[in-house]
C-alpha cells in the first residue's frame, strides 16, 4: 500500500480530519487540487461560530454545540483568532416573533445555555446603534467569530509537522475499490490505499465496472440563493458590536457581523442578485447611514442549498464522503474530523503516535506587539521593522515567515490570507509589486513565474527590459 488513508480535499475539513488522524501512527496523504489549502475559505477570513440553537435539524445542531467548543480550546492552543460575542436575532412582524419563540423553546429543549427572549427595550440596551423598529429578539451570548483561515492553517501546518503528506496540485479524476483497499487516480499519480475520506463538495467519484461515475448533492433546479456583502471600514460610526441578523421573510436576511481584525462584514441574502444600491438599501432596514463610502470591498456568492450528507456506511469497506456545502460548515468541521478519527481508529487496529507534537510554531504579528515586544523582534531580525502594508501594518519578517513555514504561500493570495497583507484600504495598491518581489525572491522564481491564486493567473507576462525594476 502506498499510504493507510488518503483524504480527498484540502478545505477546512480536510485540514481538521488531516490533524486529528496524525494523532495516530498512521500513513497519511492529503490531495488538494489548488496550489493552497483551505481554499474554500472566504477570504474575509471572518466565520460565525453557532451554538446549535439556530438551526431546526437536531443533528446539525449537536455537531455545532460540540465543533464549538473543540474550536475554542484548539484555537486557544494554536493562538488563532477566536472571539465569543454573541449573536442577536431581531424581527419587526408577528411571523417573525413566532419564529424566535420557537427558536427558544427548541434551544431550551437541547440544554443550551446563555439563550435569552428580548423585548425591544432589551435589544437598544445590548445593541444601541441597531434600527429602532424591531419588536422582539434572541439572544445567545454562546455565538463567536472565528478566522477559519487561520484555523485551517494551523490544523494543516501540525498535521505537516506529524508527517501527514499533502499533495497540491493534484486533481482526483476517479476512485476504483480493490480487493483490499482503493485505487485513487489523480492527474499525476496512481496510488493505493486502505481507507478513503473523501471531503469534495458536491463530487464523488466512483469507478464501477470500468466507468466513472460523478454523482452531485445538490439539486440543480431548486431555486438558488444570492449572498451579497459588504466589507465596512473601521471608521463608520453606527457599526454593531454584536452579530445581528434580521429576517424579513422566508427568502431575504441580512447580517451583521465584526471581524476578528477590523471593520465589518454585512451579508444579504435574497433570491435575486442584488446591485451595490440595493444591498447598501438592505443593511440600512438594520443600521443607520450607511453609504458606499463607508464599503472597502464587495463581493457575491450563489448557492442552492444548505446540506451536508456525513456518510461511513461504507466504513466496513475504507470509504467515508463528507459531502455539500452548509453555513454551518466552519463550526462542525471540528466535530465531524473528531468523529471521523474515532470512527477509523476503532475501525483499524491502530496505535497512538507516541511522538505526536500538538503545537505549532509561533506566529509574530506585528501590529498587536507591544513596543517592548517589537524592538525585541526587530533586533533578531531586521525585516520587521519594515513596513509592507502600511493600511494593515504588516512587516517584511512577516511575509517571509509566512513563506518559509510548513505548506507556506507560494502565491500572492497565499501570502495576503496567511497575514492580511493588500486587504487594507488600497486594496494592495501600495504592496503588491512588494509582495511579488519577495516570494519571488524567497522561492528562488524569476518574478515573472509568479502567479496571484493558481497556474493560470501569472502576475507578470513577461519582462520590459527598458524598466528594469519590474
Amino acid at each position: 500500500m502506498d499510504y493507510d488513508i488518503l483524504i480527498l480535499g484540502g478545505g477546512i475539513i480536510g485540514c481538521a480530519v488531516a490533524y486529528e488522524l496524525s494523532k495516530y501512527n498512521f500513513n497519511i496523504a492529503l490531495i488538494e487540487r489548488d496550489y493552497d489549502v483551505a481554499d474554500d475559505v472566504a477570504f474575509f477570513n471572518t466565520a460565525i461560530v453557532y451554538d446549535g440553537s439556530e438551526t431546526s435539524d437536531d443533528v446539525m445542531s449537536g455537531l455545532e454545540y460540540i465543533g464549538s467548543n473543540i474550536m475554542r480550546e484548539t484555537c486557544e492552543r494554536f493562538n488563532v483568532p477566536f472571539k465569543k460575542i454573541g449573536c442577536l436575532r431581531v424581527v419587526s412582524d408577528e411571523n417573525g416573533i413566532l419564529k424566535l419563540e420557537e427558536m427558544y423553546e427548541r434551544a431550551k429543549r437541547r440544554g443550551i445555555e446563555g439563550v435569552y427572549l428580548l423585548d425591544d427595550k432589551d435589544i437598544h440596551d445590548i445593541e444601541p446603534n441597531i434600527k429602532s423598529n424591531v419588536k422582539r429578539g434572541l439572544y445567545s451570548e454562546n455565538v463567536a467569530i472565528v478566522a477559519p483561515f487561520d484555523l485551517a492553517i494551523a490544523y494543516a501546518e501540525v498535521a505537516s509537522d506529524n508527517g501527514v503528506n499533502f499533495r497540491l496540485e493534484e486533481e482526483v479524476l476517479n476512485i476504483q475499490e480493490l480487493a483490499r483497499g482503493f485505487r485513487v487516480t489523480t492527474n499525476k499519480n496512481k496510488f493505493n490505499c486502505k481507507v478513503v475520506i473523501n471531503t469534495i463538495p458536491h463530487e464523488i467519484f466512483i469507478q464501477e465496472n470500468g466507468k466513472v461515475q460523478e454523482q452531485e448533492l445538490e439539486d440543480k433546479q431548486e431555486k438558488s440563493k444570492n449572498m451579497s456583502y459588504l466589507l465596512v471600514d473601521d471608521n463608520y460610526q453606527n457599526k454593531l458590536n454584536k452579530i445581528v441578523i434580521e429576517t424579513f421573510d422566508k427568502d431575504s436576511f441580512v447580517i451583521s457581523a465584526p471581524m476578528t481584525t477590523s471593520g465589518s462584514l454585512i451579508g444579504i441574502k435574497t433570491t435575486k442578485k442584488s446591485t451595490l444600491e440595493e444591498s447598501l438599501e438592505y443593511a440600512n432596514r438594520v443600521i443607520s447611514n450607511l453609504t458606499i463610502k463607508n464599503i472597502n470591498n464587495i463581493f457575491k456568492e450563489s448557492y442552492n442549498k444548505d446540506s451536508m450528507l456525513i456518510d461511513d456506511s461504507e466504513i466496513d469497506r475504507g470509504y467515508i464522503r463528507i459531502t455539500g456545502t452548509h453555513y454551518g460548515k466552519i463550526t462542525i468541521a471540528p466535530a465531524i474530523a473528531r468523529m471521523i478519527c474515532d470512527t477509523i481508529s476503532n475501525n483499524l487496529n491502530c496505535t497512538l503516535n507516541k511522538n505526536f507534537i500538538d503545537k505549532r510554531r509561533e506566529i509574530y504579528k506585528f501590529r498587536e506587539l507591544g513596543k517592548k515586544e517589537a524592538n525585541e523582534i526587530i533586533a533578531l531580525d531586521s525585516r520587521y521593522g519594515k513596513i509592507i502594508c502600511v493600511c494593515n501594518h504588516i512587516s517584511e519578517g512577516e511575509i517571509v515567515d509566512c513563506i518559509r513555514r510548513p505548506l507556506g504561500a507560494r502565491t500572492v493570495e497565499g501570502v495576503k490570507r496567511r497575514t492580511g497583507a493588500g486587504f487594507g484600504s488600497c486594496q494592495g495598491s501600495h504592496c503588491y509589486q512588494k509582495i511579488v518581489n519577495i516570494l519571488a525572491r524567497e522561492l528562488d522564481k524569476n518574478i515573472t513565474e509568479i502567479v496571484d491564486d493558481s497556474k493560470n493567473s501569472k502576475v507578470l507576462k513577461s519582462r520590459i527590459k527598458e524598466f528594469k525594476d519590474v
